[in-house]
């Protein structure tokens, strides 16, 4: 077999050069934040419309099907992240059960998946700052606030780039670079104040709650049809848009080299952050679909605050939407660090350039990777129009969490006699059901996103090819330890 498809060990993976290794400085308070800073923000706050346009009242079970297939995907991730406590998240668990080449795919996937999210949600934290600025009376010229493929439909001018975007990436990179406990102590504030948010918005449309507002329930069906109107509609394909506003506990896994107590930290805060998420979900959509009927709603970009004001509850309303310009910082933070953790444990591997993986003495965190990141996303953000590609993300995290939910499974079978300090429960029923439902969310993802998938995977097979599997510090180590 060749050494690009060989896989690591769990007794050989953790020892790395000194200026290669993250400082230890996060506890599970700040690892539950970072989840929570990922996972809640414009999922909830704008696509509980977007849901209920595809399945109607229904939309409650769409959250049901995606939160437990997110919930089954966090015992995995937590029992892994606990056996194997380095950076990296799926695409080092891939590594050490199935080797090399499934290991660059499922990076591969991560990148995407975290890149978009960065760009989009900076470009729509642009835009609310920019609407602020507008009710203060200052107006950024156009060229100035939107990507170069845009053009304002009343003057007709055209973007250029996207400052506010560039400037939020860049801030929130410079806070990873200060140092990762200063920037996670902030981002818990941010999270509380957005879950209070959440909360109360549930405890004021809950009472106005009317069973007849769930009629009927289910107006699409199950699986995904296509309307008449050309809209894929259906429980299903609901889910697989609605899944975008579970994921980001994922990077609580990349952050397992810089927890104190992995051992233990690490389960709490990545089932502790989605179970959290998911009771917030279900009541905020039960609230939501109960309090006015979901016709009312769907074309909303802000559907909260819509219902809020429709309910005479103005004040309420403004809250919300303030905290949605607090939520999408949070988001952005949670997704940029993993994105850095990922770069940096694929340059450490020597699949990327070995120079992502450097760390700084004084602050304990790459540098050099936050940086190069930076430029990345903020390059995409300020240009690009990103509606049409961001389900391109739930692609990317389809693909991990099916990896991770094989790469338990793996596992228990190659290395049975590692010590789980946390078990995944049922993996032997649950896992194949997981991995059902994903392959099914993707299968009702739109056909361009499927189809983008494909091309993005394809580019990233010859870039191994090219120069991953050349330059791979475990095959130069087997190649050194070959006799002769």
């Amino acid at each position: 077999m060749a050494n690009w498809l060989k896989r690591k060990t769990v007794g050989h993976i953790q020892p790395h050069e000194k200026d290669r290794q993250l400082a230890r400085t996060l506890a599970w308070p700040h690892l539950i934040a970072l989840g929570i800073g990922g996972i809640v923000g414009t999922g909830i706050y704008t696509l509980i419309g977007v849901g209920a346009d595809r399945a109607g009242p229904a939309v409650l079970l769409a959250f049901v099907i995606a939160g437990f297939i997110s919930a089954f995907s966090a015992f995995a991730y937590a029992e892994l992240a606990t056996m194997i406590p380095v950076s990296g998240g799926a695409y080092t668990y891939t590594y050490v059960a199935f080797g090399e080449v499934l290991a660059w795919i499922v990076g591969w996937s991560l990148i995407l998946e975290y890149s978009l999210v960065v760009s989009t949600v900076a470009v729509g934290w642009s835009a609310y700052v920019v609407g602020f600025l507008d009710g203060l009376g200052v107006n950024l010229p156009y060229w100035l606030r939107a990507g170069m493929d845009s053009v304002d439909p009343v003057t007709n001018a055209h973007g250029l780039i996207n400052l506010p975007a560039v400037f939020i990436v860049f801030a929130v990179a410079g806070m990873l670079i200060v140092g990762t406990k200063e920037s996670a102590t902030l981002n818990s504030i941010l999270v509380v104040i957005k879950i209070a948010a959440l909360l109360l918005f549930v405890v004021v449309a809950l009472p106005h709650f009317k069973p007849e507002n769930l009629q009927p329930f289910m107006p699409f069906g199950f699986v995904k049809t296509l309307s008449p109107d050309g809209v894929e509609r259906g429980v299903m394909a609901a889910a697989a848009i609605i899944f975008f506003a579970f994921y980001g506990f994922d990077t609580i896994a990349t952050a397992s080299e810089e927890t104190k107590n992995p051992k233990r930290d690490l389960s709490i805060g990545i089932i502790g952050s989605l179970v959290g998420c998911i009771i917030v979900y279900i009541l905020v959509g039960l609230a939501a679909v109960g309090a006015v009927h979901y016709t009312f709603f769907i074309h909303s970009a802000e559907p909260l605050a819509l219902i809020l004001r429709d309910l005479n509850s103005g004040i309420t309303a403004t809250i919300i939407a303030a905290a949605a310009v607090v939520a999408l910082p949070t988001v952005l933070l949670a997704f940029f660090y993993g994105q850095t953790r990922v770069f940096f444990a694929m340059g450490r591997d020597g699949l990327l350039p070995r120079s992502l993986s450097r760390v700084n003495s004084k602050t304990g965190t790459p540098v050099v990777t936050t940086i190069f990141t930076a430029v990345i996303t903020a390059f995409f953000a300020s240009i690009a129009r990103l509606d049409e590609i961001a389900a391109l993300a739930n692609a990317g995290t389809l693909m991990a969490f099916t990896a991770a939910v094989g790469c338990l499974l793996a596992l228990r079978i190659l290395e049975p006699k590692v010590l789980r300090e946390f078990r995944a429960p049922g993996a032997w029923v649950m896992s194949p059901l997981v991995i059902f439902g994903c392959v099914y969310l993707f299968w009702s993802l739109p056909s361009k996103t499927q189809y983008w998938f494909l091309i993005w995977n394809i580019a990233g097979i010859v870039f191994y090819f090219a120069y991953g599997h050349r330059a791979s510090v475990m095959r130069k180590s087997s190649a050194d330890s070959q006799p002769g």
